[in-house]
């Protein structure tokens, strides 16, 4: 038997990233961007198109860039990188800001990827626990998942607010075992960016899945994960011997 399958017949857990992963990143959430980063630049256009570019947004190609602050960053990342000048108590309070406009603008523009639901409709019906960890707040995940109807399917949100560290750090995979009394190693963690891989390495999970949905390319995801798949809905197929 080959080590994939060897890993895929230990699993029996699956935790996702959200954005990229789930949701179209690029439909839902370049309008936020940019109305956010029009407000710190005060209305200032070529200001504002500056901070999307260092944010990580590529202007010439109209999308993110794979591993960029906007794409699979925290919002504190986001915040010290467009607020550079404001004092720790000042980037607190626009990080509170910027979660309660993302909380209410993210879910209500959130694009599901294509054949997401009979994705996780079928992995649940395999007898796998579900989770989502991104570096998004704890209940924007939540939130996206019941506008989007499948929030039924997890048994967990994480967010950079709900373990320790957010990923790349292994806190969260760890945080969602130990909750549900599971081995690292029967821990698979599927997602569109550097970021999870080097979460799923960090914590010694027992799968690294990379998908293409996202910011993210093969050449950034190859090197990193177990297997990369076109997208989640390619995922029950693994599991079907």
């Amino acid at each position: 038997m080959s080590e994939l399958a060897d890993k895929l017949k230990s699993i029996r857990a699956i935790l996702f990233d959200k954005d990229g992963t789930l949701i179209d990143f690029e439909r839902t959430w370049f309008a936020f961007s940019y109305s956010m980063a029009e407000k710190a630049a005060g209305g200032d256009e070529a200001k504002a198109r500056h901070l999307m570019d260092i944010g990580g947004y590529d202007w010439e190609a109209k999308r993110f860039r794979g591993n960029s602050v906007i794409a699979a960053g925290t919002v504190e990342e986001m915040v010290a990188l467009w607020h550079p000048y404001a004092d720790m108590a000042a980037q607190a309070e626009i990080v509170a800001h910027y979660n309660r406009l993302s909380l209410e603008a993210g879910p209500r523009s959130a694009v599901a990827i294509d054949g997401l639901y009979e994705t996780l409709e079928a992995l649940h019906a395999q007898g796998f626990i579900l989770g989502i960890c991104t570096n998004d707040s704890e209940a924007g995940a939540l939130k996206t998942a019941q506008v989007l109807g499948i929030d039924h399917f997890f048994a967990g949100f994480i967010g950079y607010d709900t373990a320790a560290r957010p990923k790349p750090f292994a806190d969260p995979l760890i945080y969602f075992a130990e909750k549900h009394g599971l081995e690292l190693s029967q821990l698979a963690m599927v997602g569109d960016n550097s970021h999870d891989m080097e979460a799923a390495h960090a914590a010694q999970a027992g799968l690294s899945i990379g998908v293409l949905s996202g910011n993210a390319g093969a050449d950034i995801l190859e090197p990193l994960a177990d297997i990369v798949l076109p997208s989640v809905a390619d995922i029950p197929a693994l599991f079907v011997s």
